[in-house]
């Protein structure tokens, strides 16, 4: 029997159905890792052991096979994890990828198993993408275009681009959100909140559900490609004075809230080294370009790229092989460094470097990772304990990371905390606020420049622009 439903009513029942079932999917998942950790709680409660304190505090313990099954239960639900995030993809991916850099919140098996995760998917039907242009745009892109490549140059989780030629012979390439993908984002940080709260309750951290609204907000400008063509241009004009640094152009009666055009650009994927080679480029060149641009855009722009996976950078030939050009792509995710974050790192990078833990402590204050009412000399403690670990080792390159055996890394996270104390030490950390997109964009250059240059001091390339912040700070200190 055929529907007797306008076809616009039938279109808008189908997406709301879809987006039901695409909830279901997501608490099933949600709930199935919910579910076995709650049951491993019980188990916990009904056979836990007791010991004595060095204060005579008698304390709750886990039984040693309680133990090995949490490590059990922790990889099953890593992987289970994994699967749903590659099975719904859209938000999810990008929350897979936040999770696998909170190495300090999650068990170690959680980072590993999502560190896999790709920003890529199957591209939609191109048909599907040029009704959704017409509703933007009006046209069809035949009538803006002299040409448009119909299969996809990249996909990702929430648009795909396509190369296009302007009438005038210009080679753009056209970024596409997908249809309906603002609707199922909204849907799924539903879930992701439910889960932030039920993460909490497990682990005590003050200030986490920032993660969610930070997510929330990294996705909103992502899914905005007005706001993605005003940041494109200002990141043009902060290096429009360095040749080296090459970035696209908005192609203004191409681009909506939906289209955005820009100027094509050439050159090798940043991680393909292959290509690199052939084109001569030396690759320590490249990595101490990248982190050089990084530590502008956080300590003298203040305003930086908060997604630097490798897909957002290509690599151009420069005049020499120790001169490359660096083009960055993907601007939905650049946002504004807080005054207050950027005076934390600048005294914990002078602290890290004068061998000063006070130093080191302020620093981390100023961030905002002090829980208010938590307690203070065991957070500092512990920040002594992890700086000490910090200061003798030699080598603190991403390649050194990468060849340490297993035991070594989880010697350098363990906080050396009685176990007792630990629950303690988790509401005294806050997470702070503007701190997410600083994390998430640290971490993954540094891993973006170990992969290109294992041992480059990435450190060492970026002080210089933090020396200025400095000698201005004892300046002020001085007078």
């Amino acid at each position: 029997m055929r529907s007797s439903l306008p076809a616009p009513a039938l279109r808008m029942l189908q997406s709301s159905m879809a987006l039901l079932i695409r909830l279901i999917r997501a608490l099933w998942v949600f709930g199935l890792i919910l579910g076995s950790y709650l049951f491993h709680l019980f188990l916990l409660r009904l056979f836990r052991e007791w010991e004595i304190a060095p204060d005579g505090q008698e304390l709750p313990v886990a039984p040693p096979w309680l133990v090995e099954r949490r490590k059990r239960v922790d990889e099953r639900n890593a992987k289970r994890l994994l699967a749903g995030t590659l099975s719904l993809r859209g938000v999810y991916i990008k929350l897979g990828q936040v999770l696998s850099i909170m190495g300090g919140f999650l068990p170690r098996v959680y980072a590993k198993e999502l560190e896999s995760l790709q920003d890529a998917v199957p591209p939609r039907p191109y048909e599907e993408l040029v009704r959704a242009f017409q509703r933007s745009l009006g046209k069809h892109p035949r009538e803006l275009f002299a040409t448009i490549e119909e299969e996809p140059l990249a996909a990702a989780s929430l648009g795909q681009v396509h190369r296009a030629t302007l009438p005038d012979g210009r080679d753009v390439a056209v970024k596409f959100l997908y249809p309906g993908i603002r609707g199922v984002v909204a849907t799924d940080m539903k879930v992701i909140r439910l889960a932030m709260w039920v993460y909490r309750s497990f682990v005590p951290i003050q200030n986490i559900e920032v993660v969610h609204d930070s997510l929330e907000d990294l996705l909103r400008r992502e899914t905005d490609y007005v706001h993605e063509a005003r940041c494109m241009e200002r990141v043009y004009a902060n290096y429009a004075d360095q040749d080296d640094i090459l970035v696209p152009e908005v192609i203004p009666f191409a681009s909506t809230r939906d289209v955005l055009t820009m100027t094509f650009m050439e050159g090798a994927k940043i991680t393909s080294f292959d290509e690199i080679a052939a084109l001569g480029i030396d690759r320590v060149a490249i990595a101490t370009r990248l982190v050089q641009c990084f530590y502008q855009q956080v300590f003298v722009d203040r305003f930086f790229h908060a997604d630097p996976h490798p897909g957002n950078f290509l690599v151009q030939a420069g005049p020499t092989p120790s001169q490359p050009k660096i083009v960055i792509l993907d601007f939905g995710a650049i946002c504004d460094v807080e005054e207050q974050t950027v005076n934390g790192m600048v005294d914990v990078l002078r602290g890290f470097f004068e061998q000063r833990d006070e130093l080191v402590l302020s620093g981390i204050e100023t961030i905002g990772f002090h829980a208010p009412g938590g307690d203070r000399a065991l957070l500092e403690s512990t920040v002594k304990t992890y700086f000490e670990k910090l200061l003798k080792i030699e080598d603190r390159t991403a390649g050194a990371l990468m060849r340490a055996d297993a035991s070594e890394l989880e010697s350098l996270i363990d906080p050396e905390v009685e176990r007792q104390n630990l629950r303690r030490l988790m509401r005294s950390v806050r997470y702070p606020d503007g701190w997410f997109y600083v994390e998430r964009a640290s971490v993954l250059m540094f891993w973006l420049a170990g992969q290109i240059a294992p041992d480059l001091d990435t450190l060492q390339v970026g002080f210089p622009y933090v020396m200025p912040l400095i000698a201005d700070r004892l300046a002020r200190a001085n007078a």
